[in-house]
């Protein structure tokens, strides 16, 4: 297939971009341009431009309304800076002729062959064009249950969640990766032992992240000690019944033994749904953090919090001014991004358009914190995430009341909960946490709202790429205290804490908490910080130490529920053979 050309492949006259070498590496291993025969044809300024040209082009559709001055030109700056990067799918995309610009989408799966396999040949299609997909598997009728049209039984969502992975591994992202999916069942669904230890087995859905769909009928339960009734979707009667402390001491077990399954607390979910007249939501996109109607679609976005540092005569403080200008032209460009995108199925195009739902968050928040000089687990972080989410909220929802009045209400605003509420917006959802892992090495900050993982960092980007680096901000303050840096790399590689390492001053220990650093509770409590202020869900890993217990596992879950967390997802260190993440490159393989 021909490459179509960038639309402008002359960048304004802007400094020159500050690439670290793995942004370097990462662009030209996923996102510049390139033609037929796999040679880049675009340089880093070139690609922002073309993405920030192509946005720009939406304001045409809106002659009669309020258009932003030179949006192109404003949509680059902020690239550019590295204050604001639109997920993936959107810089590989935009400009270029596949134009499909979304991150995540939801496709249901009906208690039928041909809606099943609708959604295989979907999917596969969805991950062709560099998104991926979530999945709700609770419709499907259990395993050994009766299928009338051929006098058989049935062989249950799993043996279909088979075919849907192979699938997957057959279909690249862009050429560059695969795909991901999101897999739900719910807790009363009667294969839901069996789906819960499904991850105990390496080999086993390799290409899926796995949630357990959590009631609050089954949290009552387990809090009472008693039984909770498998029910068939089928004929929606019992099939037997279980202790809910017996299906949550099994989730526990597996979530500490391999990091998955996590939970979706799906009541919760449904309380905050925007338009509940649509139907119930199900499932959520792979990570989690955006929770979705059949066919909805999300175009994510996310702020640099690390750049919005202000240095006053006292102390460093969060620019809020100027994050008060930035936030308007993201919520602007990821609603023009609907406009441009070229939606895989006409359903999916139909759908999202309804409800125009964006997901604009942040990435660098424990940079910022570092610059703040606030610890990741003090009082005084959740102190800050309080006041910059609560701030980033309101502007976010400002700026798309801003955009109702000039454009219209989403379609499906009618009879929904912003209606009743007298809250008129551009879109359904503003607001999301990523977790950015790509995106982030692009703008070379701390992924989403997650601690440092270590000091010193291995990262596997892409097949067969690894990444290490050591922080800036560490880099800078050990080198003005006169640190040697090259005798402590073999320390900092070695662990992930720098905490019981004495040769390293007290003020950069206290600072420079890694994930392992932060107990489940301070963890969640954080979570749940970002999540009161957030439209839609949170993306965040609870990071434990291999020496983590089964019981704070289970107390990070209990919290996470009490605090009103969407979802929650955990990981000990060293409980798979692989892992994105470690102090050392061959603590990956």
């Amino acid at each position: 297939m021909a490459v179509k050309k960038p639309t402008s492949s002359r960048p304004p006259r802007t400094p020159r971009l500050q690439l670290s070498d793995h942004a370097t590496t990462v662009l030209r291993g996923r996102y510049l341009a390139k033609n037929n025969v796999g040679r880049i044809i675009e340089t880093p300024a070139q690609l922002f431009w073309r993405v920030a040209t192509d946005i720009a082009q939406a304001e045409r559709l809106y002659p009669k309304a309020s258009r932003l001055p030179q949006a192109a030109q404003r949509w680059y700056d902020c690239m550019a800076r590295l204050d604001f990067l639109p997920n993936s799918p959107t810089l590989m995309n935009a400009g270029r002729r596949l134009q499909q610009l979304s991150a995540c989408f939801v496709l249901p799966v009906e208690d039928s062959l041909l809606s099943i396999y609708d959604s295989l040949k979907h999917q596969a299609l969805i991950h062709q064009s560099g998104g991926g997909t979530g999945f709700s598997f609770s419709r499907l009728r259990p395993h050994n249950d009766l299928v009338a049209s051929s006098s058989g039984v049935a062989s249950g969502p799993i043996s279909f969640m088979r075919l849907f992975n192979l699938s997957t591994d057959v279909i690249k992202q862009g050429g560059t990766r695969r795909g991901a999916n999101m897999g739900i069942l719910r807790i009363d669904h009667p294969d839901i032992l069996d789906f819960i230890s499904l991850k105990q087995t390496p080999e086993e859905m390799t290409n899926f992240n796995l949630s357990v769909g959590m009631t609050d009928s089954f949290m009552q339960a387990l809090a009472r000690q008693r039984t909770v009734a498998l029910i068939n979707p089928r004929t929606h009667k019992p099939t037997r019944r279980l202790p809910a402390q017996l299906l949550f001491d099994r989730l526990v077990e597996a979530a500490w033994a391999s990091g998955e399954p996590g939970l979706i607390f799906l009541d919760t979910i449904n309380r905050a749904n925007p338009t509940p007249h649509l139907g119930a939501i199900e499932s959520t996109n792979p990570c989690g953090e955006q929770p979705l109607l059949p066919y909805e679609s999300c175009t994510l976005g996310s702020i640099n919090v690390a750049n919005f540092v202000t240095r006053t005569s006292v102390q460093p403080a969060i620019d809020f001014a100027r994050l008060a200008e930035t936030i308007p032209l993201a919520v602007r460009f990821l609603d023009n991004a609907i406009d441009r995108n070229r939606f895989p199925l006409p359903d999916i195009d139909r759908m999202t358009k309804r409800t125009r739902k964006i997901g604009l968050g942040i990435m660098g928040f424990a940079d910022l914190l570092i610059a703040l000089k606030i610890p990741y687990h003090s009082d005084a972080a959740i102190q800050t995430a309080t006041a910059l989410m609560g701030f980033f909220q309101e502007q976010a929802h400002r700026a798309s009341a801003d955009l109702a009045r000039a454009r219209g209400v989403f379609p499906a605003y009618r009879g929904n909960q912003l209606q009743i509420r007298h809250q008129r917006q551009r879109n359904a959802t503003v607001t999301t946490i990523a977790p950015t892992g790509s995106i982030s090495l692009l703008a070379d900050c701390s992924p989403g709202i997650e601690p440092i993982y270590g000091v010193q960092v291995s990262r596997r980007v892409m097949d067969g790429v690894v990444l290490t680096s050591q922080h800036p901000a560490f880099i800078r303050r050990a080198q003005a205290l006169g640190l040697d840096l090259d005798r402590l790399q073999s320390d900092l590689a070695a662990q992930p804490s720098i905490q019981q390492l004495t040769s390293i001053p007290e003020e950069l220990r206290r600072l420079f908490v890694t994930a392992h650093d932060v107990s489940p509770e301070q963890h969640v409590r954080m979570q749940a910080v970002f999540q009161r202020y957030s439209d839609s869900g949170v993306s965040k890993t609870i990071n434990l130490p291999a020496t983590a217990t089964r019981s704070q596992v289970a107390e990070a879950f209990l919290l996470a529920y009490r605090l009103g967390c969407k979802g929650l997802t955990v990981f000990r260190s060293g409980s798979r053979e692989q892992q994105v993440l470690s102090c050392h490159p061959s603590q990956l393989c």
